[in-house]
């Protein structure tokens, strides 16, 4: 088991506070917290909340071989589950310290305190015997586990109700609780276990010690103890040495204490019995109609069916119309998709307005490409009638060129040589310059 630490302020303050004879929760130093009972729908299952330390103890049976010392009496067994689910520090499918411990206290608080008749259990001497598992989960740690376990325990030991059983020769009937009504458990006396916390060497001492507090706690005392002040058990932990005083002194409040515990444990298992007995609804079953995971009961409003279509015709009347919308005058967003006559659609304009972008921009580079084109072949054209080709311009606005190929010596006239003589010279002298 892993705890978060205390810091040293709250840790300073917590014992500050003790030695104020003040406590977190406003109690006093011998007063325990609100210590609530409640049953499920089966035999054997009890909730206690003792304040917000929450446990459930279930109770069942089975027939097994009894043990060879022991052939006449039957089986206890005691199993405490520490889920991750009551606090962080608990880790799944693993026995820690705590769990060991705690498990051994309610032995010997239950079993060893001779608290149930196991001769009761048996059913056929040397071979067949009932053996009673009482599973304990913790579902919610706010310190003093040890007590709500006990009480648990307890209750629901006393709330069980084993089938009914018959031999007839070596044959062994049991039946079921349609057949024949089950029977309870032979139980002597409630054992209930009181937790003490000694602080500063035990100077200090408190009731029921919270979570907070028994992380700065010196010393723990637990004292399991039935109505008729009789100690069934025993046990000190965390290291430190107690007087007899000390120890009389817790006796005496714990026996006071037991007294009140069992009191609320008979009252609990009467208004049960009385409840199942008038065939009331009781344990989980009282919180399936209501639709909640509590117990608790709530008011009921009812329902008038009278004249419904003319309270529904009134209902119509009165109310406003409701607003018509013109589909035009709507402007839905990109990518809204509508339904109905004369409503737009929007699906996909995203992407068309993405696709036009594309061909737009494919269509400007296209172009800039011809333009690109054009200018170079103009460019050749000058260039090749730079170099003897005579390029006439017409008074039209469009450009007409003219090529005129050379003509033949023989038929030149004289003049047409000068020409071509200075046409030739003009273009030796470009050649030179470039």
């Amino acid at each position: 088991m892993k705890d978060t630490p205390l810091s040293n302020c709250e840790r300073d303050f917590l014992l500050k506070a003790i030695e104020d004879k003040k406590r977190l929760d406003g109690r006093q130093t011998y007063d325990y917290r609100r210590i609530k009972i409640t049953f499920g729908t089966d035999y054997g299952c009890c909730f206690v909340d003792l304040g917000k330390t929450r446990v459930m103890a279930q109770v069942s049976c089975e027939l097994v071989a009894p043990k060879e010392n022991r052939p006449n009496e039957g089986i206890m067994f005691f199993n405490i589950e520490l889920s991750p689910m009551a606090s962080p520090g608990f880790e799944q499918g693993r026995q820690s310290e705590l769990s060991v411990k705690l498990n051994r206290q309610l032995e010997r608080c239950l079993r060893n305190s001779k608290c149930i008749d196991t001769e009761s259990l048996c059913v056929v001497s040397g071979e067949k015997v009932w053996q009673i598992r009482v599973d304990v989960h913790m579902l919610n740690h706010d310190g003093n586990l040890m007590d709500a376990a006990s009480i648990a325990a307890i209750t629901a030991l006393c709330h069980f109700r084993r089938p009914d059983v018959s031999i007839n020769g070596d044959e062994v009937t049991v039946y079921s609780p349609e057949e024949r009504d089950p029977i309870p458990l032979s139980i002597y006396h409630m054992p209930i276990s009181v937790s003490f916390s000694f602080f500063q060497q035990g100077t200090y001492l408190l009731v029921d010690p919270c979570e907070r507090e028994e992380r700065v706690m010196d010393g723990l005392l637990m004292i399991a103890m039935n109505k008729h002040r009789e100690i069934c058990s025993i046990q000190s932990s965390g290291g430190i040495m107690l007087l007899k005083e000390q120890v009389m002194r817790c006796s005496k409040i714990a026996s006071v204490k037991v007294s009140e515990i069992t009191e609320l444990i008979s009252k609990a298992l009467e208004n049960d019995r009385k409840a199942r007995k008038a065939g009331e609804k009781c344990g989980f079953a009282e919180s399936m109609p209501q639709e909640r995971i509590t117990a608790l009961k709530t008011d009921e409003t009812p329902v008038e069916m009278t004249d419904v279509t003319e309270r529904a015709n009134e209902i119509i009347q009165k109310a406003e119309p409701p607003l018509q919308t013109i589909p035009s005058l709507l402007v839905p967003a990109p990518g809204v998709g509508q339904v109905g006559q004369g409503l737009q659609n929007t699906w996909g304009l995203e992407e068309e307005e993405e696709e036009e972008e594309d061909d737009e921009d494919e269509n400007s580079g296209e172009e800039q490409k011809e333009q690109t084109k054009m200018m170079e072949e103009e460019h050749d054209e000058k260039e090749e009638s730079r170099e003897g080709h005579v390029v006439q311009l017409s008074d039209s606005e469009e450009e007409e060129v003219v090529i005129l190929h050379p003509e033949t010596p023989n038929k030149t006239p004289k003049n047409a040589g000068s020409a071509t003589h200075q046409k030739g010279a003009t273009k030796s002298k470009r050649r030179q310059k470039k």
